[in-house]
Protein backbone atom coordinates (compact mmCIF):
# COMPACT_ATOMS: atom_id res chain seq x y z
CA UNK A 1 0.00 0.00 0.00
CA UNK A 2 2.73 2.57 0.77
CA UNK A 3 4.25 1.93 -2.66
CA UNK A 4 0.94 2.73 -4.39
CA UNK A 5 0.56 6.01 -2.48
CA UNK A 6 4.11 6.94 -3.39
CA UNK A 7 3.32 6.36 -7.08
CA UNK A 8 0.21 8.55 -6.91
CA UNK A 9 1.95 11.51 -5.29
CA UNK A 10 5.19 11.24 -7.26
CA UNK A 11 3.49 11.29 -10.68
CA UNK A 12 4.71 14.23 -12.71
CA UNK A 13 3.59 14.49 -16.33
CA UNK A 14 6.44 15.64 -18.52
CA UNK A 15 6.20 18.12 -21.35
CA UNK A 16 6.41 16.69 -24.84
CA UNK A 17 9.87 16.93 -26.39
CA UNK A 18 8.63 18.02 -29.80
CA UNK A 19 8.41 21.83 -30.11
CA UNK A 20 5.36 21.47 -32.33
CA UNK A 21 3.54 19.42 -29.69
CA UNK A 22 4.50 21.92 -26.98
CA UNK A 23 3.06 24.71 -29.10
CA UNK A 24 -0.09 22.69 -29.76
CA UNK A 25 -0.66 21.92 -26.08
CA UNK A 26 0.05 25.53 -25.14
CA UNK A 27 -2.50 26.82 -27.64
CA UNK A 28 -5.00 24.21 -26.50
CA UNK A 29 -4.54 25.38 -22.90
CA UNK A 30 -4.99 29.03 -23.89
CA UNK A 31 -8.14 28.20 -25.86
CA UNK A 32 -9.56 26.31 -22.89
CA UNK A 33 -8.75 29.20 -20.56
CA UNK A 34 -10.33 31.73 -22.94
CA UNK A 35 -13.43 29.57 -23.33
CA UNK A 36 -13.87 29.30 -19.56
CA UNK A 37 -13.37 33.04 -19.15
CA UNK A 38 -15.98 33.90 -21.80
CA UNK A 39 -18.38 31.31 -20.38
CA UNK A 40 -17.99 32.80 -16.90
CA UNK A 41 -18.58 36.35 -18.16
CA UNK A 42 -21.76 35.29 -19.97
CA UNK A 43 -23.05 33.42 -16.94
CA UNK A 44 -22.32 36.41 -14.67
CA UNK A 45 -23.98 38.84 -17.05
CA UNK A 46 -27.01 36.58 -17.29
CA UNK A 47 -27.29 36.42 -13.51
CA UNK A 48 -27.10 40.21 -13.22
CA UNK A 49 -29.72 40.70 -15.95
CA UNK A 50 -32.02 38.16 -14.30
CA UNK A 51 -31.71 39.94 -10.93
CA UNK A 52 -32.38 43.33 -12.53
CA UNK A 53 -35.45 42.04 -14.40
CA UNK A 54 -36.74 40.37 -11.26
CA UNK A 55 -36.30 43.57 -9.28
CA UNK A 56 -38.10 45.60 -11.98
CA UNK A 57 -41.01 43.19 -12.07
CA UNK A 58 -41.23 43.12 -8.28
CA UNK A 59 -41.40 46.92 -8.11
CA UNK A 60 -44.41 46.97 -10.45
CA UNK A 61 -46.51 44.83 -8.11
CA UNK A 62 -48.28 46.61 -5.25
CA UNK A 63 -46.53 45.77 -2.03
CA UNK A 64 -48.26 44.54 1.10
CA UNK A 65 -47.51 47.80 2.94
CA UNK A 66 -49.18 49.99 0.33
CA UNK A 67 -52.19 47.66 0.23
CA UNK A 68 -52.72 48.20 3.96
CA UNK A 69 -52.21 51.98 3.84
CA UNK A 70 -55.88 52.54 4.76
CA UNK A 71 -55.51 50.59 8.01
CA UNK A 72 -54.40 52.91 10.79
CA UNK A 73 -53.60 51.91 14.34
CA UNK A 74 -54.56 54.61 16.81
CA UNK A 75 -52.33 54.95 19.84
CA UNK A 76 -51.37 57.33 22.61
CA UNK A 77 -47.91 58.14 23.84
CA UNK A 78 -46.33 60.14 26.64
CA UNK A 79 -43.02 61.97 26.59
CA UNK A 80 -40.84 60.93 29.52
CA UNK A 81 -38.21 63.28 30.92
CA UNK A 82 -34.66 61.97 31.25
CA UNK A 83 -34.58 62.81 34.97
CA UNK A 84 -37.70 60.84 35.59
CA UNK A 85 -36.54 57.84 33.53
CA UNK A 86 -33.08 57.50 35.08
CA UNK A 87 -32.51 55.02 37.87
CA UNK A 88 -31.18 56.63 41.02
CA UNK A 89 -28.75 54.38 42.84
CA UNK A 90 -28.89 55.19 46.52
Amino acid sequence: MPIFIHRVFSYCPSKPRSPLMRLLFGLLGLCLLLMLLVFGVFIGTGMLLFAAARRLLASRKPSAVSAQAGDVIDAEFHIVDKKQASINAQ
